[in-house]
C-alpha cells in the first residue's frame, strides 16, 4: 500500500511536466491577429507573455512589443482609420488611432469613452485630424488642461 501512495504520488507531480518542451523549443505557433483597413494594415502575435505589434502604411511602418495585460485589440472606423487599443502589465490602458496621411493620435484610455459603437475623444484631438475623418469621432470637453486648453469656439463641439 505504501509502495502504491508513493507511485502515484510520483505520478501526481510529474504529470504537469510530463507535457513540457524544452527550453527554445516552440512546440506551438503562437496565435496570429491581422486587420486591413484601407491602406493601413495591423498583425500582432504573442510569444509567451510578450505581444508585438507592426501598423503599416502607406510611408512607414511602426512596430511595438509589450508585455501585455490585453490586446492589442484592433478596430478599423469608416474604412480609413485603424483604431489599436491595449493595456499594458501595470494596468494601464492606451488608445491609438492611425490615419492613411501617416498621422496618429494616441491617449490613455482614462480620456477616450466610448458610447455604443462610437469613440469620444479629447475636443483637442479634432484639429489633429484631417477635415474628411473628424465625423468619425465625437469628443468632450473634460480634458481642459493649461498645456493644451480648449479653445471657447470649440465647445459648441463637444457631447458633454
Amino acid at each position: 500500500m505504501r509502495r502504491t501512495g508513493l507511485l502515484l504520488l510520483a505520478v501526481i507531480f510529474a504529470g504537469p511536466a510530463y507535457g513540457q518542451t524544452k527550453t527554445g523549443q516552440n512546440a506551438v505557433t503562437p496565435p496570429t491577429s491581422a486587420l486591413t483597413c484601407g491602406v493601413l494594415k495591423a498583425e500582432s502575435a504573442r510569444t509567451g507573455s510578450t505581444s508585438n505589434w507592426t501598423i503599416s502604411g502607406p510611408s512607414a511602418k511602426t512596430t511595438e512589443t509589450g508585455t501585455l495585460r490585453s490586446g492589442p485589440r484592433f478596430e478599423c472606423l469608416d474604412g480609413a482609420i485603424l483604431v489599436v487599443e491595449f493595456t499594458s502589465s501595470a494596468g494601464h490602458s492606451f488608445f491609438d488611432a492611425y490615419f492613411a496621411d501617416g498621422t496618429n493620435i494616441g491617449y490613455g484610455r482614462q480620456q477616450i469613452d466610448k458610447r455604443g459603437n462610437r469613440f469620444v475623444l479629447p475636443i483637442q484631438a479634432k484639429a489633429r485630424i484631417a477635415a474628411p475623418l473628424r465625423a468619425a469621432f465625437d469628443y468632450h470637453c473634460r480634458l481642459d488642461i493649461p498645456i493644451d486648453p480648449i479653445p471657447p469656439a470649440a465647445r459648441a463641439d463637444c457631447i458633454f
